[in-house]
């Protein structure tokens, strides 16, 4: 038998990718080296325009009904401003969400069985087949008792992940690649009062803290990456430092609150694009375009990729599109260029942030939205990922803004 796509990787981006193309009508094959269900280092969140899609897709309600909250308030502090307010709405969806991964990875993938595709946990890639041509037409795989299997497909998708073993298999090379600027480090409480979801921002520190399953509530701890090394060594010490003196709110309140869970955390927070595409593969989600979690886009940017794809997979007569190279290899070159034309302006904010340097210039704007309700709930829609940041930078914000801080930065946007 020959698959249409064998999709490598069961999490956000490969279990959307194959419940959208198994819902087109397609033969898939959906495959993952973990056992389901189980949980991934991960920072939870997801938009208000992930959610958006969640609910498009008939999901939404099996997230919420796992005991997954609503995040409905939002807190942000730097310097001396304070933003606050209920979260941005999209239509059917009433704030962001932030499930456990081992929760939200299984709802996606048993929902992309029920569309029809075939799943297989605790199974590894272990290489590719190619023709004379050098098109990808299949994988070899390791099963869960040890057998060597071989499966045939017109299109092998990599969704595992930043260190992806198809990237590697296909020497996919990266391009548009930065240093890695933080490390982050995280673990769950109990008890945690404020808003459903809480940024506080210093130079040198970064904390969030949001609510997830059963009343519990991640707070994660941001540092620069030029102290990994320091960090590691005694890390809880640094992840409570970083909060009492990035979050010394938020750090009080912790007083009555207690730590459930060990502490997770990574140095390797990459930041990069790799090409997404070639004879007979492609790549969605971290493995094709990885970047800091500190602005937690990388759950929803799988489920925008993965509706890229299978958008261009789509059209009047989808067997074909993939039945047919010529036409297939067209549509992943676009998918390519969408995605990077979708990707990039987050990549270029979240680098930016992930600095860890509040400007000046950044603040001074931040005191104007403060000081307008309507200003507030604009900038945190830009952050929900509801609007564009161009939609931030009215005439009236970018005037005051301008007069306030006497900024350069200020008035050359207005000049525009």
């Amino acid at each position: 038998m020959t698959y249409d796509a064998v999709v490598v990787g069961a999490r956000c981006a490969g279990a959307t990718t194959a419940l959208l193309l198994a819902r087109a009508g397609h033969r898939v094959l959906l495959l993952d080296r973990a056992r389901f269900p189980s949980d991934t280092l991960s920072g939870l969140y997801i938009h208000q325009s992930g959610v958006e899609r969640l609910a498009r897709w008939g999901l939404l309600d099996q997230v919420h009904k796992s005991g997954a909250p609503p995040l409905q308030t939002v807190t942000y502090r730097v310097a001396d401003v304070c933003l606050s307010g209920p979260a941005p709405t999209l239509p059917g969806v009433v704030g962001a969400y932030a499930p456990r991964r081992y929760v939200l990875d299984t709802i996606l993938a048993e929902a992309a069985a029920a569309a029809g595709t075939e799943v297989r946990d605790r199974t590894t890639v272990t290489g590719l087949t190619t023709d004379d041509d050098g098109r990808v037409t299949g994988v070899r795989l390791r099963t869960a008792d040890g057998a060597e299997v071989t499966e045939r497909t017109r299109l092998v998708v990599g969704a595992d992940g930043m260190r992806s073993t198809v990237a590697r298999l296909v020497d996919a090379p990266l391009y548009a690649q930065h240093p890695n600027l933080t490390c982050v480090y995280y673990t769950y409480w109990a008890g945690v009062t404020g808003a459903d979801f809480q940024i506080y921002e210093r130079p040198g520190g970064w904390v969030a803290a949001l609510r997830t399953h059963d009343d519990l509530t991640l707070i994660a701890a941001y540092l620069p990456q030029a102290q990994f090394d320091r960090v590691r060594r005694d890390a809880m010490t640094a992840y409570r430092a970083t909060i009492a003196t990035t979050a010394p709110d938020l750090w009080q309140r912790l007083a009555d609150a207690t730590i459930t869970d060990r502490l997770y955390g990574t140095g390797n927070q990459r930041n990069f694009f790799r090409r997404a595409n070639g004879p007979g593969w492609v790549l969605v989600g971290d493995a094709g375009h990885h970047k800091d979690s500190i602005n937690a886009h990388g759950i929803t940017d799988a489920f925008v990729q993965s509706e890229l794809l299978a958008g261009e997979l789509g059209g009047d007569d989808p067997a074909a599109a993939i039945g047919d190279p010529a036409r297939l290899d067209a549509a992943l070159s676009s998918f390519a260029v969408a995605r990077d034309e979708h990707m990039a302006p987050n990549y270029q904010t979240n680098l930016v942030t992930a600095r860890l340097d509040p400007t000046p210039d950044r603040i001074a704007m931040l005191r104007v939205v403060q000081d307008s309700p309507q200003l507030t709930e604009r900038y945190l829609a830009v952050v929900g990922g509801i609007l564009p940041p161009e939609e931030l930078y009215t005439r009236d914000l970018l005037a005051q803004w301008s007069a306030q801080a006497g900024s350069a930065f200020a008035r050359d946007h207005f000049a525009r």
